[in-house]
Order: C-alpha cells, then sequence, then structure tokens
C-alpha cells in the first residue's frame, strides 16, 4: 500500500509540474481551444501526462462528441453520434462548443478512480475556470444562451449513452492472479497491482466488440513450447526481441544513442495528450474551420478510446510478461537463446502495471495516424511536436529550451513512438508492431463509419 500512496503522490507532482507547460500558446478557435483546455483539465484531475490514458481518453472522446454532436445541431455538416437534433437559428456555435466540452468534463472528473482523487477539486476548478473565460468572451443574448443550452443537451446525450459502459469498475486490483511460468505475466518490482483489467469489457464507442480485431498470440518464450495452428512466431524471434530491448531499453545502457534516448522518454507521456497536441498542430495547415475540426477531434478521440479498451482486451488475454520480468528471469525461461540479468530495470522505471502485449501505445499512435490520413486526405505530411515528459523542464513543452521533434509523415510519428516503448524498457519489439497494425485497424474502422460528411 505504501507503493499505491507513493503513486497517487507522483501523480500529482508530474500534473503540477507539466500543468504551464501543456498550455502553449493560443489556438484557433473554439475546438481546439477546448481540446487544449480538456488536456489541461486532465493533468490538473492527475490522470496525463500519467498514468491513466484509459479514463483520459475516454474523456476526450465523449467530450468532442459532444462537441461535435452541437455544432452539426447549428449547422448539418456531417451525421451526428449521440444527438440528433436541430439548434434555433442563429445559436452561437462558440457557446455551444464550450458547454458541451465544459458540461462533459464538470461530471466526469468526480467520477475518476479514487487513485486521483486528491487532484478532483483542482481539476474541477480549472474546468470552471475555463468555461467562465470562454462564455465572458461572448456576448451575452439569446444566440448565447440558446447555442449553451444546445451545447448541454448534446453532451446530456452522450453522457446518458455512455452510462453503464463498465468504466466506472476498479482501477487498481491487488489481487489480480499472477502468472508463474515463462511468459506469463505478473506484478513488477515497483508496482504491485494490475491496471485497467476491467478495462477490457468497456463498451467501445466504434468497434463492435474489443476483441473485434484483436492480433494472434505473440512469440513464444520457451522453444519447447508448440506453436498454435497457424501461428509463424518462434522463439528465436523472441530471443532476438529480449536482447533488443536488454541492449536498448535498459537504464544503463551503453548501446543506446543520445537521440534514441531522447526518443525514449520524449514519447512516455499520455499518448491521448500528445496526440491531440499534433492535431492542433497539424489542423491549420489545412485550414479547417470549426465544424472540420470538430469532426476531426471526435473521430480521432473515439479511435484512440477504442485502442485502450481493445488494448486492454488483447493485454488481459495474453497475459505476456514485461521485459523487466522476462530479462531478470531469462536463465530459466527455456529458451537457449535468453541470458538474463537479475538487476536490469528499464531506462524509466516503474514499468507500466498492465501486461506487455501489445503495447497500448503505439495501437494509440496506429490509431491517430490512420485517422489523420483518411480525414486529411495524405500521410506525408510535415509536422513537429514538443513533450511534458522530457526530464528538463526547460525542454519540456513552453520551457526556455523547448525540444521539438521533426517529422515528415503520421506514420513516422506512429513508428517513432512505437520504438520509444523498447527504447525506454517497457516493450518488446513485437508488442510494438502488432499494436501499430492494430491500432490502423481502429482508425480506419472510425473513419469508414462514423460521423460520415453529409453531401
Amino acid at each position: 500500500m505504501e507503493t499505491f500512496i507513493s503513486l497517487r503522490r507522483m501523480a500529482v507532482v508530474m500534473a503540477t509540474s507539466c500543468a504551464a507547460a501543456v498550455s502553449g500558446t493560443a489556438a484557433a478557435d473554439a475546438v481546439t481551444d477546448w481540446n487544449k483546455n480538456l488536456g489541461d483539465i486532465a493533468v490538473a484531475a492527475c490522470i496525463s501526462p500519467a498514468p491513466d490514458p484509459f479514463h483520459e481518453s475516454r474523456l476526450y472522446a465523449m467530450a468532442h462528441v459532444a462537441v461535435h454532436d452541437a455544432l452539426n445541431a447549428i449547422e448539418r455538416r456531417s451525421r451526428p453520434y449521440a444527438y440528433d437534433a436541430v439548434a434555433p437559428a442563429g445559436a452561437s456555435p462558440d457557446a455551444a462548443v464550450a458547454a458541451a466540452a465544459y458540461t462533459v468534463a464538470h461530471h466526469e472528473i468526480p467520477r475518476l478512480p479514487f487513485l486521483f482523487g486528491a487532484c478532483t477539486a483542482n481539476a474541477l476548478q480549472v474546468t470552471d475556470d475555463r468555461y467562465t473565460a470562454a462564455l465572458a468572451a461572448i456576448p451575452d443574448g439569446q444566440a448565447k444562451n440558446e447555442g449553451v443550452a444546445v451545447g448541454i443537451a448534446a453532451a446530456t446525450a452522450i453522457l446518458a449513452r455512455r452510462t453503464g459502459d463498465g468504466s466506472d469498475a476498479p482501477f487498481a486490483d491487488f489481487a489480480y492472479p499472477q502468472g508463474t511460468q515463462p511468459g506469463e505475466w505478473r506484478f513488477t518490482a515497483l508496482i504491485p497491482f494490475a491496471a485497467a483489467e476491467s478495462w477490457s469489457r468497456v463498451t467501445p464507442f466504434v468497434l463492435q466488440s474489443p476483441d473485434e480485431f484483436m492480433p494472434e498470440p505473440p512469440y513464444p518464450v520457451s522453444c519447447a513450447t508448440p506453436r498454435a495452428p497457424g501461428f509463424t512466431g518462434s522463439c528465436r524471434q523472441y530471443a532476438r526481441d529480449l536482447d533488443d530491448v536488454k541492449n536498448y531499453g535498459g537504464g544503463a545502457s551503453s548501446l543506446r544513442s543520445p537521440d534514441e534516448t531522447q526518443i525514449a522518454l520524449f514519447w512516455v507521456e499520455s499518448s491521448p495528450l500528445g496526440w491531440n497536441r499534433i492535431s492542433r498542430g497539424v489542423s491549420p495547415t489545412f485550414g479547417y474551420d470549426l465544424w472540420q475540426n470538430a469532426r476531426l477531434f471526435a473521430l480521432l478521440n473515439m479511435a484512440l478510446a477504442d485502442g485502450y479498451i481493445a488494448s486492454a482486451n488483447t493485454k488481459y488475454h495474453y497475459r505476456y510478461w514485461r521485459p523487466e520480468t522476462a530479462i531478470q528471469l531469462a536463465d530459466d525461461d527455456g529458451n537457449p537463446d535468453t541470458a538474463g540479468d537479475p538487476t536490469w530495470m528499464p531506462l524509466a522505471p516503474p514499468t507500466p502495471p498492465v501486461p506487455d502485449y501489445e503495447s497500448a501505445h503505439s495501437v494509440a499512435g496506429g490509431a491517430a495516424a490512420e485517422v489523420f490520413r483518411r480525414v486529411f486526405g495524405a500521410d506525408q505530411v510535415k509536422f513537429d511536436n514538443c513533450s511534458t515528459t522530457l526530464p528538463d523542464p526547460a525542454e519540456q513543452c513552453g520551457g526556455a529550451r523547448e525540444v521539438r521533434r521533426q517529422y515528415t509523415s503520421f506514420s513516422q510519428a506512429a513508428a517513432e513512438n512505437g520504438r520509444s516503448r523498447v527504447l525506454v524498457g517497457y516493450h518488446f519489439q513485437n508488442a510494438v508492431n502488432k499494436g501499430i497494425a492494430h491500432g490502423r485497424r481502429i482508425g480506419a474502422e472510425a473513419a469508414k463509419r462514423f460521423l460520415q460528411p453529409i453531401s
């Protein structure tokens, strides 16, 4: 329990240190403003930039669905998701956006797991302050009042739809049964519980079920383990993956370059936080207006939310051990090509308290890249991004020496994001590769089936 309490304190400290950095510069319109506000609220609530992208992704998805549906009630541009209505003529779009996002956030923050309860009051204060400021900038009158009303109605619709979706189940399970055989997941050194096992049963936003696109099994650890029918993975591939993360992902690695170390720590931050920041940066390149941004952010965040639901399902279906455990116990894993190191630890402990396969971080990257490719109509797009988790605050977003990594495509960013999980010592490369592919299928499903433009 002492470790558990220390994690709560760590979350509060991380939120406090990153709050100013997340704010960044002024956004282009009410939708992107509230996307940034939601990130600040998540940081204040201590669910971002760590350690709960599960509830964070759900919060963003619900808020942006409400924003999308509110704007479409004012002017129908695409098919609604949860709220299908026609707003009074002249209703203020900016008021509708603010009321929709605020209503969702204000409802959901007090319902976060008790792990983050110490941050609830701070998060609600940030939520109230941003809403007050947004409404103050809109002239009083009937248009403002009607905009607020349609925003609240759209938020109420998605809140009703998500009631009973399974997200209120306990987040941390200290009694989760641990594995004992090679390849079976067990608690790692610093966090004695299983996180978000129940998330595998949360109702998806776009998928028909959490296992709709579940990947094939991970590599067998022992060479004596028979292969599953139709499965091509081998214990030799596993040994190569283990050597890779052992050599490049350890805290004392001499093979990892300075740039690789920066990549590892740059992408440690919450995927929902980071990919939404990227979306805010790219959207102006395409000249998106309020309605186009509303659709973009709703699709992105529904795909990210379903990525975490589907990945939790995969993780707890296969229950595959983390590199930290695998490397420390490699001398007894039944694989002649692996060698153990009982003192090995990842570059940035603690290892997240969920199984290795697949990498949810990589699923999120694949989902975001695919949504961007389909919505923007291109993959080869130049952009840059900052981070809130580099160790030097001056190099974080908004710092005096802010680091901005450059990318030439969404696929390149997704691949670097995925590789970072090996370089930081959290995942095997196979978990990364299958995660990106899984995420792309989820992103494609979101963009193909939902919020379709109306001619």
